[in-house]
């Protein structure tokens, strides 16, 4: 058990194209939207698909690979970490937000199989 931490895998499809920036340090970062699905039969015996949408960061040469490669769409493994963090909004009040940090990217997908 010792060797349990803090790690998230996830597989899903890019919810939109990766916002890409340049910090004040000249470290890239870049934000997206990653959505997974969960497809299960209720009680009733119907098909439930249930999607969950992540708020995922990429630092450094990540970064740069989800920049190149990555656009709405596009399905990936990735893994990380969670992040929470807050901040304060235009009206004062302070909001909290949940995110996944990536270390490691995996393009899935047929038109990622040629490169």
């Amino acid at each position: 058990m010792y060797a349990l931490k803090n790690k998230v895998q996830l597989i899903g499809n890019l919810g939109n194209n990766p916002e890409v920036k340049t910090l004040e340090t000249g470290k890239k970062m870049a934000r997206f939207s990653m959505a997974t699905k969960e497809v299960f039969r209720n009680a009733k015996g119907e098909k439930v698909v249930e999607t969950q949408w992540h708020n995922i960061v990429a630092f450094g040469k990540v970064a740069d690979i989800v920049e190149k490669y990555l656009q709405k769409g596009t399905e990936m493994a990735m893994e990380g970490k969670l992040i929470n963090r807050s901040y304060i909004d235009k009206e004062g009040n302070k909001k909290y937000i949940t995110e996944v940090q990536v270390n490691e990217v995996l393009l899935l997908g047929k038109e990622n199989a040629k490169a």
